[in-house]
């Protein structure tokens, strides 16, 4: 794994270096340790580290030699324990150099034909630089032009960061070999820059966009001079000079149009000096700037400067609060540019330009909310979106709220909800948010109840659900208050898989289970259902508030339904089955009794037999324990009474 401080920045690199077998790796390795050419060098070098001082950036390098005999011979069954290591030192690999003799060309096309896809095999995301050894050997009879033919292999192979030849015995370029390397992985250059078509990377443009914004101080579209001069500062520790400023927006007025207007350096501008940056292998410059901004590797908001408040108990959850929550309200009503009350697909995006990507266009968002007809999001979309994201992905959801302008303290825009345990106690909650889990047998109507939720039509064609679904919105209760529901559908093929997690109903608020009241086979297995996450829930302490609804209530019911529903809920100690038919009506009212139940915890439990058991010897426990409680202290009080009443008569 890569080494780290606490604050995501790097404190050493590894490099592993690996190729054919005598191409010259140990040789390289020695050298560029002792600045000398070594003469003997043994097989395979013991870990030689560079210390920080030994290049500018001030980290240490790791380099780890290997032996290609392991490569070549891996089919031999004695060799096997030295290919896993290899491979494993390969897979903790910050950075891979691969090397091949400029005296041996069967060694340079070996790269393209075995290392490099052996390196795809084992998976690896680390830069990779290429290095030609023993460059004092070359026969110069027969020259090479090195971009010639690298450029080919690099077109196939977009894990080559770099190419360099070399020579141990010389001393050419051989410290340059290792500080490549540790560039490519301080400063790499796959997350900024698209190689091929020369332009810079969508993350990377969004990121750059919102440093540009932040530093647009009076939010005039530009960067001031002094704005220019308070981000050097902030980023560089030094002021630029009035004559530096003017080079700059010279370079930029010269190179693209529009980059300058007589306000200062507008964004297009911006981005043109960090292309031009990268174009020049000045990469450290742009990853200053984005590494003071907070954002790691992959081009996102590190974890550190993230605030997620900590849950302590697997039954709490992660709530938006009410400051996020009004700010967020703000910014829907800021980019609904025609006050129609709905997003656009475009404002939306406009909404998260300065976001890593928009989190809403894959699973579970994409499909989990509310839409008008003409497919806009609307604001209840919009906060139960968001409610949604909070709940499943709460450090997610706090870095798309920094990163869309929340100017506030990040600890104060999520909340730590009370344990679901407490509220039980307590007989009430104070959740703004509700995670409804939504089991049944197969058709149901789990899907059907969800798109309703959703305000969808019903639709004749059925369509098995295979993963995980989710549907949001928010339900407006008697009173005008407001919550937010988030239901998510249990498939029926795996429910067994499901609760074989201890935990599985910790994150749930209330459960729903439905059953094709006409189908005596779908009110059997929903029963079966029940029953199991009663047990499950007596035995791990997360029990929940429990809905039976009778779906399709518009067809006829078979025989003995209602009877044999209600002497089960009974005996469970659970509500009568609630009829739904959302074919013929709009089933509103269904989200409201949800909701009030999830505000209840402590009704609606259902009790199994063994649990009622369990309850009954515990209570029995416990009266027996207060009972000798009780009698012990009678006892001691009784004691102390005698004996002052037998020091008193002998006074």
């Amino acid at each position: 794994m890569p080494s780290r401080s606490a604050t995501g920045v790097r404190t050493g690199v590894r490099v592993v270096v690996a190729g054919d077998r005598g191409t010259g790796k140990s040789s390289l390795i020695s050298a560029a340790a002792s600045d000398s050419y070594p003469e003997f060098v043994p097989p395979v070098l013991p870990v030689t580290r560079l210390p920080a001082d030994f290049y500018p950036d001030g980290v240490p390098v790791t380099i780890v030699d290997t032996s290609a005999g392991y490569m070549f011979l891996k089919l031999f069954l004695f060799l096997m324990e030295s290919r896993v290591k290899l491979i494993d030192e390969l897979k903790r690999a910050d950075a891979v150099v691969l090397t091949y003799a400029c005296d041996q060309p069967m060694t340079l096309s070996r790269l393209s034909t075995f290392w490099l896809p052996e390196l795809r095999k084992l998976e690896l995301k680390v830069p990779v630089i290429v290095v030609g050894c023993k460059l004092d050997l070359r026969d110069e009879r027969q020259p090479m032009n090195l971009e010639q033919v690298m450029a080919p292999i690099m077109q196939q192979f977009r894990e080559i960061e770099t190419c360099i030849e070399c020579s141990s015995a010389t001393l050419i370029q051989v410290p340059d070999v290792f500080f490549y390397a540790q560039k490519a992985v301080l400063h790499p250059t796959s997350p900024l820059f698209d190689q091929e078509n020369q332009i810079l990377k969508p993350r990377c443009i969004r990121a750059l966009k919102r440093i540009f914004m932040l530093c647009d101080i009076d939010m005039d579209g530009v960067l001031s001079d002094a704005e220019l001069n308070e981000f050097q500062v902030k980023c560089f520790n030094a002021p630029l000079q009035p004559a530096e400023i003017v080079g700059v927006k010279r370079v930029v007025q010269e190179r693209i149009r529009g980059g300058v207007n007589d306000l200062g350096l507008t964004l297009d501008g911006f981005l043109f000096l960090h292309a031009l940056f990268i174009e020049k292998g000045r990469l450290e410059t742009t990853w200053a700037v984005l590494r003071k901004f907070g954002y790691d590797d992959d081009l996102k908001l590190r974890d550190d400067i993230l605030p997620v408040p900590t849950k302590h108990a697997p039954d709490q959850s992660v709530e938006l609060t009410n400051e996020a929550v009004d700010y967020l309200r703000g910014i829907f009503r800021l980019y609904d540019i025609d006050n129609d009350g709905s997003l656009q697909a475009s404002e939306v995006d406009d909404i998260f330009a300065t976001a890593p990507e928009s989190p809403w266009s894959v699973s579970p968002y994409a499909d989990a909310i509310e839409r008008t007809p003409l497919g806009n999001l609307t604001l209840n979309g919009f906060l139960s979106e968001w409610a949604l994201m909070t709940n499943l992905d709460p450090s997610s959801s706090l870095a798309n709220l920094i990163c869309i302008g929340y100017g506030g303290n990040p600890s104060s825009a999520l909340r730590v909800t009370r344990k679901r345990s407490v509220d039980r106690k307590k007989q009430q909650t104070d959740r703004n948010v509700f995670h409804c889990y939504v089991f049944g047998p197969k058709r149901s109507g789990k899907s059907a109840l969800l798109n309703s939720f959703l305000g969808r039509p019903f639709s004749i064609n059925y369509t098995p659900t295979n993963g995980v679904r989710y549907a949001t919105n928010v339900v407006e209760q008697i009173g005008g208050t407001q919550k937010t529901l988030i239901m998510q559908e249990i498939p029926e093929d795996g429910f067994k898989k499901f609760l074989s997690n201890k935990e599985c109903l910790a994150a749930c608020d209330v459960a729903v289970f439905l059953y094709d009241s006409s189908d005596e086979y779908s009110w059997k297995r929903s029963r079966e259902l029940l029953l199991d996450v009663a047990r499950v829930g007596e035995e791990s302490g997360y029990g929940v508030p429990c809905l039976l609804i009778a779906a399709k209530d518009d067809l006829d019911a078979f025989p003995m339904a209602l009877q044999n529903a209600a002497r089960v809920t009974q005996q469970l100690g659970m509500e009568a089955p609630i009829p739904v038919g959302v074919k013929l009506r709009d089933p509103k009212d269904i989200f409201s009794r949800i909701i009030m139940a999830a505000e209840h915890p402590h009704m609606s439990n259902p009790e199994t037999e063994k649990g009622k058991k369990r309850k009954q010897y515990r209570q029995l426990v416990n009266s027996s324990l207060m009972f000798v409680s009780v009698g012990a202290a009678v006892a001691v009080v009784g004691l102390a009474a005698y004996r002052a009443y037998a020091a008193r008569k002998n006074t």
